[in-house]
């Protein structure tokens, strides 16, 4: 889905791709009847992180490896939602959503201050030219990536202390 830079932080980050994560995490009572289709869901999530992942690495326009980092992220909770990990799918849903709205938006910053160039390797010393951009690309990769002291990084702590989490979700 192609658009303005905004449409695509909304789109991409919070509402259409995620909603079949939402949808199976909503009704997982249905899916705890059939374990079959939960490993179905499984298998198709890790194979969607691999393979997303790989062709993130291989593109060049900025917003098509945000949106291709979208997928393989899409894909790892998937594969949450297959090992029954519920609440960590939704808190990875959830900061993802935050984070990579964060990195379109700043994406959008950096093709205006780029002259409408979207190409990544015609892009250069960004960090500069406008910091504060360069700032809210840091923190959002750095949260994407699970390093320390950031959410993903507490997403795995979630994912395998034997504590089960709770995420309250107001609609």
């Amino acid at each position: 889905m192609a658009g303005p830079t905004p449409v695509s932080a909304l789109i991409h980050a919070a509402t259409m791709v995620t909603a079949g994560v939402y949808l199976i995490a909503r009704t997982h009572g249905l899916f705890l009847m059939t374990p079959q289709i939960l490993h179905l869901v499984g298998i198709i999530g890790a194979i969607t992180l691999v393979m997303a992942g790989f062709a993130a690495l291989v593109q060049t326009d900025i917003k098509r490896v945000l949106a291709y980092s979208t997928m393989s992220q899409i894909g790892y909770m998937f594969l949450a939602l297959g090992v029954q990990a519920w609440d960590a799918a939704i808190f990875h849903l959830m900061t993802h959503a935050f984070f990579k709205a964060l990195l379109f938006l700043a994406s959008g910053s950096v093709i205006l201050a780029c002259h409408h160039e979207q190409n990544i390797f015609k892009m250069g010393g960004l960090r500069k030219s406008i910091p504060l951009v360069y700032a809210c690309f840091l923190v959002g990769g750095a949260a994407l990536s699970a390093l320390p002291l950031v959410t993903a990084a507490s997403l795995v702590r979630m994912r395998s202390s034997p504590v089960r989490w709770r995420t309250v979700i107001s609609i």
